[in-house]
């Protein structure tokens, strides 16, 4: 029973005594009040309570719609109270559900047509090394050859200056085709995939190695020039479509590995010109026209071996939308018929980027999510051109003979170079996958800029010390080993991972642009240490190296503080590290997030639409330790 409210119930009383003092006075028969007037005050009492009552009765009322809403509101809660409990136990089913997946894809192994694969395509990469290493060998041949094209047009002889001057042209034109073709390769990656744009390129590095190889028999170096700036294209290419290809078809578990085959191929590449570049082999004024020819080597063994090999199973999928010509890839390079795990993996990075599906250069610029792995990419990218490392790789023979050696022993300490790289990077590749790519970039910038200083010292004391024949020779020494320690621990991290980690660091969507803006930063780097190294060596002398330890400093803080770790993580997983901020406290719930994500979408078709609008919901939301 519903109680009147305080000001009613007090009325009440008050009408209720005067009535009764009303009735005590009829009752006694007072003469002086008449019983009609009497009656009529009880009347008006009456009608005034009546409406009292009738106001009451309508706020009762309110009150009782009042109670109705809040018990179902109440209801509605518990309802989503137990739909939030549903959710969660859901949640977890998918999180273990991904589990078992991305567990199935770490067991994927090496199959004897994806070694073929790789070997294929790592064949530009070869080329890519081969032709940075090869001008440096023959750089006395090369200038005086350009000494007997300039006196017999212009009939006096060229300064020395000059013919310096000509020779950095042949070697950083090389740097401004690469800038060009690592431009072009996201384009040419999304317009005839990564396989078809790898063969086609190859028709720019046969051209280029025939301009170079006949260069001599033209009487012309400016065709030795043409030939580098197209053998620069070339290669410019290789370095963004190869690492795009390998990290798109190699397995989880072995992306790291397999990336690391790139560095590979290019320490054997380096190799090989350096060792044919000696006098005793192809190092002649009659020999290198053959070196620079030997170009078209790769680009015609990659002619033949490529075509067996099927098209990125992600460019097929995600970009071409053929998910049978897809599976049939999978099945061929995973050499079974189990290729579930990984179409999911797919469809689930395909969603993940659905609105970046088609992002141009301008776009992944703009875009805040993006710009913080672009950064990583770039600086990372800086990180192995501005480390001085080819600047090694460029003028080792001539740093050598400066140091104190000859000039035979400065090209056998040049091959030495080579032997290590190949070395070390065949160390990296079981590593790459087991200590992860943040901390082996961390090993070896620092390495590299203890030996820099290293190699400084080495210079100083040759200087303080030149009378002393004994102490010649051995600085001479202290500074060979200097440099291949600072090439060891190029091989072990910058060598390999920038250009793996940003290949990694984007999904499908924008890993293309992503990959020709990082090239094109690596390549302006290459051309700004190999044209200015030269003057830079003239006017720093004995400190050339002191600007290379400054710029390794600055990226070991960097990617201390910056890079994240992408060791067995799927393309989800990294967007979400970014999505969530860069910090370790994410890293448990970025995992989550990806296998959230990777699961959402690979059973689709069986949430129902309730709880797949609460996990769209809790995608968008930010985790707490980002804010």
């Amino acid at each position: 029973m519903v109680s009147l409210p305080p000001s009613l119930q007090k009325q009440v009383s008050v009408m209720s005594m005067n009535l009764s003092a009303k009735l005590d006075e009829l009752q006694r028969g007072d003469r002086q009040l008449e019983t009609t007037v009497a009656l009529c005050e009880i009347r008006t009492q009456l009608q005034e309570l009546t409406k009292s009552v009738e106001s009451c009765q309508s706020e009762v009322s309110e009150v009782k719609r009042d109670m109705v809403a809040i018990k179902h509101e109440l209801d509605t809660v518990q309802q989503v109270k137990e739909e939030i409990e549903e959710l969660r136990e859901y949640v977890d089913r998918l999180e273990e559900h991904s589990h078992r997946r991305k567990l199935r894809l770490l067991e994927q192994g090496l199959t004897l047509f994806l070694s073929y694969a790789i070997l294929a395509a790592v064949l530009g990469m070869l080329q890519f090394g081969y032709n940075t290493g090869v001008i440096n060998a023959p750089e006395v041949n090369i200038e005086n050859f350009m000494k007997d094209v300039y006196k017999d047009r212009y009939g006096e002889d060229i300064s020395d200056d000059y013919v310096k001057r000509l020779y950095s042209v042949a070697v950083s034109i090389f740097a401004i085709g690469g800038m060009l073709g690592g431009f072009s390769g996201g384009i040419i990656a999304n317009r005839f995939g990564r396989k078809g744009g790898l063969l086609l390129n190859n028709v720019l590095g046969i051209v280029g190695g025939c301009l170079m190889g006949f260069t001599k028999m033209a009487h012309s170096y400016e065709m030795l020039f043409f030939g580098r700036f197209i053998i620069g294209v070339n290669c410019g290419l290789n370095t963004s479509l190869v690492p795009m290809y390998i990290s798109e078809i190699a397995p989880l578990n072995l992306r790291g590995g397999l990336g690391t085959v790139n560095q590979l191929a290019v320490t054997v590449g380096l190799l090989v010109s350096q060792v044919l570049g000696i006098e005793q082999i192809l190092g002649t004024d009659e020999g290198w026209p053959v070196l620079l020819l030997l170009a078209i080597c790769p680009a015609i063994l990659q002619l033949l071996l490529l075509p067996v090999c099927p098209e990125s199973p992600r460019y097929l999928l995600i970009t071409k939308q053929w998910e049978e010509e897809a599976r049939k890839a999978l099945r061929r390079l995973r050499a079974s018929n189990q290729v579930e795990e990984d179409i999911e993996e797919m469809r689930a990075e395909e969603r993940a980027q659905q609105a970046e599906s088609r992002i141009s250069m301008t776009e992944l610029i703009c875009s805040p999510t993006l710009r913080a792995p672009l950064i990583i990419g770039v600086v990372m990218q800086l990180s192995q051109q501005l480390s001085g490392i080819n600047a090694v790789f460029y003028y080792s023979t001539n740093l050598y003979t400066s140091s104190g050696l000859t000039e035979e022993s400065a090209k056998f300490a040049t091959i030495g170079i080579g032997s290590i790289m190949v070395v070390m990077t065949l160390v990296s590749i079981p590593l790459m996958d087991r200590t992860g790519r943040r901390t082996l970039h961390l090993y070896g910038l620092g390495g590299m800029f203890i030996f820099s200083i290293f190699i400084t010292i080495s210079f100083l004391i040759k200087e303080f010390f030149g009378y002393v024949q004994e102490m010649i020779d051995w600085m001479s020494y202290l500074s060979v080993v200097s440099t291949l320690f600072f090439v060891v621990f190029f091989a072990v991290g910058p060598g390999s991972i920038p250009w793996m980690i940003t290949a990694e660091l984007f999904s499908q969507g924008p890993r293309p642009a992503a990959m020709s803006i990082a090239v094109l930063v690596n390549w302006i780097a290459n051309f700004v240490v190999g044209i200015g190294f030269p003057s830079m060596k003239t006017s720093l002398e004995n400190y050339t190296f002191l600007p290379f330890s400054a710029f390794l400093a600055i990226f070991w803080i960097f990617t201390y503080k910056q890079v994240p770790e992408t060791k067995n993580k799927t393309f989800e997983e990294i967007l979400a590290l970014f999505r969530h901020g860069n910090d370790r406290s994410s890293l448990r719930d970025s995992r989550l997030y990806g296998s959230m994500l990777n699961c959402v979408n690979a059973l689709e078709g069986h949430i129902p639409p309730a709880e797949s609008a609460a996990l769209m919901v809790a995608e968008e939301k930010p985790h707490p330790d980002s804010l």
